[in-house]
């Protein structure tokens, strides 16, 4: 008489289900979620918990030898918190604010007791009020006083200069949101070279339209930034096609993992290095020198070049961006190419007949 097997009790099928839900892959995702979690938090807070002033490129005018004098004392302040050089005279030092060489400088009047003070709440706020409080301190010591003349002032509507960085962090998003909803509908590798140019195509579409509503929106609409929406509309496809073509190589190398990868470069490493909450000059070491060679460091700076300071010093920040863009879409073209390659290989070869 053969026995034939009762249904399974609740608690099996619920254990059993279980056990089919969490497979290894399913696993290590989870485990790369928890990750990702923990290394946005170390990022965000080891950035920006503590910013200070360290090396701020700073100039100095003075006649004769007390320029020299005045640099020296402030280049020997505790942490040095300034990198001073010495300037011609006070248009020498707003030319150099202006093209971005130096944060500030300082004004020394021969003749009196108050000097002048240049900052450039454009390049953030944060990093002039710095300066004003820093130089401030270093004259008063002194029985000096000193008025502060900002250069190229942040807009009214521009609260603490953060404007340019969300513009860039929501191009950013774009791009790399775009990459991953084509990953999750047609799968993260393309099959081909075709299905890859494609993806590029519709990147670049994607990146023409939100480049233009970001310019739009931050300039015409809320009048949150300066700047001529042209300029910004360039930067704002040229930053979300850069994005999104870095999310699409790594999803081509590295498959539905590459999503993950491309929010560790953007968002856990990019964001909190890119100059947006503090300028550079107030940021950790790490995050200071990583800032620049990411799309949200590159963005943020050119961002601001063009809405303060007439467009310049904009060039190794779009060439960054370049990079990005043109190496991603090499690589995942390259990624549709190479897999498709090995399929070949790997097939036998077709059998003849007598």
């Amino acid at each position: 008489m053969s026995h034939t097997p009762g249904p399974r009790t609740r608690s099996g099928s619920f254990l059993g289900e279980v056990k089919d839900a969490v497979t290894p892959r399913a696993t290590l995702l989870v485990l790369g979620v928890i990750a990702l979690q923990l290394l946005f938090i170390a990022s965000y807070v080891g950035a920006l918990h503590h910013p200070k002033p360290t090396d701020v490129p700073f100039g100095v005018a003075a006649p004769g030898a007390a320029a020299g004098q005045t640099a020296g004392q402030l280049e020997r302040l505790p942490g040095s918190p300034l990198d001073p050089r010495t300037v011609a005279d006070e248009a020498d030092a707003r030319e150099q604010i202006m093209n971005r060489e130096i944060d500030g400088a300082l004004i020394v009047n021969p003749e009196g007791t108050q000097d002048t003070l240049l900052v450039a709440s454009g390049g953030g706020t944060a990093l002039a009020t710095s300066l004003e409080r820093l130089v401030g301190q270093v004259e008063q010591s002194e029985g000096r006083t000193v008025r502060t003349v900002d250069v190229a002032p942040a807009s009214p509507h521009d609260f603490n200069g953060l404007s340019s960085f969300y513009l860039v962090v929501g191009w950013c998003v774009g791009g790399y949101l775009c990459a991953s909803i084509l990953a999750i509908s047609t799968g993260a590798r393309p099959s081909n070279p075709r299905r890859a140019a494609i993806r590029l195509i519709a990147m670049a579409l994607v990146a023409i339209v939100g480049g233009l509503g970001g310019a739009v929106i931050i300039g015409p609409i809320l009048g949150a930034l300066p700047g001529g929406v042209l300029d910004l509309w360039g930067l704002g496809a040229l930053i979300t096609f850069a994005v999104g073509a870095a999310t699409l190589a790594l999803q081509g190398v590295f498959g539905i993992v590459g999503i993950g990868l491309a929010i560790l470069l953007v968002v856990i490493a990019g964001n909190p290095s890119a100059g947006g909450a503090f300028p550079l000059p107030l940021l950790p070491p790490f995050w200071k020198a990583i800032g620049p060679a990411l799309p949200p460091g590159a963005g943020t700076w050119a961002a601001r070049s063009i809405a303060y300071f007439k467009g310049n010093d904009t060039t190794a920040a779009l060439l960054v961006l370049w990079a990005w863009a043109v190496l991603g879409s090499a690589i995942t073209m390259l990624a549709a190419v190479l897999p498709r390659r090995g399929r070949r290989e790997a097939e036998p070869p077709p059998a003849t007949t007598g």
